[in-house]
């Protein structure tokens, strides 16, 4: 075999290295963190005044015990109406709500035994009926 024949074989498979690694990109799967990402972006402020309300209002606490499997949350006495969300970075299809009524308990218990294994952010929002408020711990199942 002379050089030229060397040099069009490293050529050739270099191409089909690249053309492997582009077909390969295309069929992944990307997520975005959320389908209207610039209302969010505008609205980017009113989420800052609501972590800021919710380090001054230190009653509702997020813990994770994982002897349990479970993350539980604390809640204000003075909360109206919550929601608490499990967002997964690695997968939309595996997010959920949680809704929390007027009517709570002190405690609210969300197992997490179903859950896939990995990386969550629990994101915990509520109002007391005036102010708005945001908490969100990141755990590791």
């Amino acid at each position: 075999m002379n050089w030229g024949k060397s040099i069009v074989l490293v050529f050739v498979v270099f191409a089909g290295f690249i053309g492997t690694l582009v077909y390969r990109m295309t069929r992944q799967r990307v997520d975005l963190v959320s389908e209207n990402y610039y209302q969010n972006e505008l609205e980017f402020q009113q989420h800052i005044n609501r972590v800021s309300n919710a380090r001054h209002n230190s009653s509702a606490t997020i813990t994770y015990q994982a002897n349990q499997q479970q993350v539980v949350f604390a809640l204000p006495n003075s909360l109206q109406k919550g929601e608490i969300i499990f967002y997964r970075p690695g997968d939309r299809q595996q997010d959920f709500r949680v809704s929390i009524p007027a009517e709570h308990p002190a405690q609210q218990v969300v197992s997490t035994s179903s859950l896939a294994k990995g990386n969550w952010r629990v994101q915990f929002t509520w109002s007391d009926g005036q102010r708005e408020y945001y908490k969100e711990e990141q755990i590791f199942l």
